[in-house]
């Protein structure tokens, strides 16, 4: 399974906790990793970790102020980088221009997703993996394998209905263990999260628990 932390805009110590995503990586067969602000991707990817980026847009080198260029992203540590967050969206234009210059940087990538019709489209633009997320359940704690698990079966059917090369995540309302663990069930091969790690007292406490049932 893969474990991305989205540290978002939250006002977390992102090095504590890609400090404590690098130690419980180093105790589990999961895969993990953590996206903090652009400010943050070369300190954090300096501690070892898994880095990602948030959000890189659809440019070259050029005229593109305020943008984030892929190739500056991947300099700074990164390894892959979050798309179309629900939080960020993107035209699907935008999207499959990101996916391009994602890859030209070589950057892993996970496009994000609403529900399993839009899964579809996304993984018809031949991202890395896809994450499903729909949007009312994201901070709240509550899983959409539990509140909807044919929302992620859906997802899953349609991403291998276009792609079967790409991966599918599982995010909005992850928070526990059981949450990573009945995403898998539903065929998911990875999950987004953010605040039940970044928005924890103890950032490490909350990813043992999240991998230890894995």
């Amino acid at each position: 399974m893969f474990v991305l932390v989205n540290l978002k805009t939250y006002p977390c110590d992102p090095i504590e906790v890609a400090e404590a995503v690098s130690d419980v990586d180093d105790r589990t067969d999961a895969r993990l990793a953590v996206a903090p602000q652009a400010a943050h991707l070369e300190r954090v990817a300096e501690t070892g970790v898994e880095t990602w980026a948030q959000h890189v847009d659809p440019i070259e080198h050029g005229s593109n102020t305020g943008h984030a260029l892929a190739e500056s992203v991947a300099d700074a540590g990164a390894d892959g980088t979050l798309l179309n967050h629900s939080e960020r969206r993107l035209k699907l234009a935008d999207i499959d221009g990101a996916v391009r210059a994602a890859e030209r940087a070589g950057l892993e990538t996970v496009v994000c997703a609403n529900n399993p019709a839009q899964i579809g489209a996304a993984a018809a633009l031949g991202p890395d993996a896809v994450a499903v997320e729909p949007p009312e359940l994201i901070g709240t704690g509550t899983p959409v394998s539990q509140a909807d698990p044919d929302v992620v079966e859906d997802a899953v059917d349609a991403a291998a209905g276009v792609d079967e090369d790409v991966s599918v995540l599982c995010g909005a309302g992850i928070s526990t263990g059981d949450d990573v663990v009945a995403a898998g069930e539903l065929g998911a091969e990875g999950v987004l999260l953010a605040s039940g790690v970044a928005k924890a007292d103890d950032p490490a406490a909350a990813l043992e628990d999240l991998v230890d049932p894995l």
